[in-house]
């Protein structure tokens, strides 16, 4: 039974999954967005596709660790708890195993037996029995990209469309729960090209030093590869500090002395202190967004219909999603 101080937040009642490949995958794509919608009483669960056991130690101060060497595996699913805590969503492992980052062909040369190997009808099902069982509003996951061209996050993209195909089909799979549709569908594009180019181009325009210069072309190939729609922006720059204690709870992944942490990052972060997704599928009825224009929303349950037949405005709750009141431990 929920505390009453619980259902009295404005986002009770409203459900959020958000699937992803790996563990730390939540922490760098979308995590301030779901320490926000935690903090407003919906309800946030986190799947995640694999356990990441094909990862490498990428901390440098955890080389040395016995655990990590022995049993990477076992620290990450601690680290995974950890990372959920700080960000006070629910999660759930899907069960599949890390097929590593291969250079060639991910066909071929993935090993047998894992996530990217396995058919997408078949790895679907236990997202199915979650979609059916959890019955979320709004799913978040990658675009057909995979959001950078990973083969698990590919993957991930591919078995969450068809999962939730699947779990809204009435009559199939009964042994999974019953039939639930999924109102929108969002791709996260927090790590867009697009996102970053415009970044980069507007600390200029400030006078402000990028630390973008050494990844731009590469950044613009892959603008061009695949176009970004921004459609949806949402304003959960105060809870950035949570979002980065999660993604450092993840210590065999995360140096924080560089990358994510570094000064020029942090300088990048606080001038664009929102997080970005692209609808991808809406079915609340409402009338659709204009794709030649980004930042159209600024609430993913915009237009979404409640389990007691309410439905939130279809411009969102675009005022309290600004200026909602913090916590102390939200501020921290």
């Amino acid at each position: 039974m929920s505390h009453p101080s619980q259902a009295s937040l404005p986002y009770h009642g409203l459900r959020l999954l958000a699937v992803h490949a790996h563990p730390d995958d939540e922490s760098s794509k979308g995590a301030a967005t779901t320490a926000l919608y935690s903090s407003l009483g919906a309800r946030v669960m986190i799947a995640t596709m694999t356990g990441g056991e094909a990862g490498s130690i990428l901390n440098p101060a955890m080389l040395q660790s016995p655990k990590a060497s022995r049993d990477i595996a076992g620290l990450r699913r601690e680290e995974m708890a950890a990372a959920v805590a700080e960000l006070g969503a629910e999660h759930r492992w899907i069960g599949f195993v890390d097929s590593g980052l291969p250079e060639g062909d991910p066909a071929v040369e993935t090993p047998h037996g894992c996530f990217y190997r396995t058919p997408a009808t078949v790895a679907a099902r236990p997202l199915v029995h979650l979609i059916r069982s959890f019955r979320p509003h709004v799913v978040t996951t990658y675009d057909e990209a995979g959001g950078y061209p990973h083969p698990d996050h590919i993957k991930t993209h591919d078995v969450t469309m068809s999962a939730l195909d699947a779990a809204a089909e009435a009559g199939a799979n009964p042994e999974l729960g019953e039939p639930w549709q999924v109102q929108k569908v969002y791709y996260n594009q927090d790590l867009s090209p697009k996102k970053w180019l415009t970044i980069h181009e507007q600390m200029l325009a400030d006078g402000l030093e990028s630390p973008l210069g050494e990844m731009l072309d590469r950044y613009r190939e892959f603008n061009e590869r695949r176009k970004t729609w921004l459609s949806t922006r949402i304003t959960c720059g105060e809870h950035f500090p949570r979002r980065d204690r999660a993604l450092l709870a993840h210590t065999t992944q995360i140096d924080p002395n560089s990358g994510f942490f570094s000064d020029a990052r942090r300088t990048a972060m606080s001038f664009w202190a929102t997080e970005e997704f692209e609808l991808a599928v809406d079915g609340t009825g409402r009338p659709p967004l204009d794709r030649s224009r980004d930042f159209q929303e600024w609430d993913l349950f915009a237009g979404v219909t409640r389990d007691d037949g309410r439905r939130v405005p279809d411009e969102g709750m675009d005022v309290l999603l600004r200026s909602a009141p913090q916590t102390e431990k939200d501020r921290s």
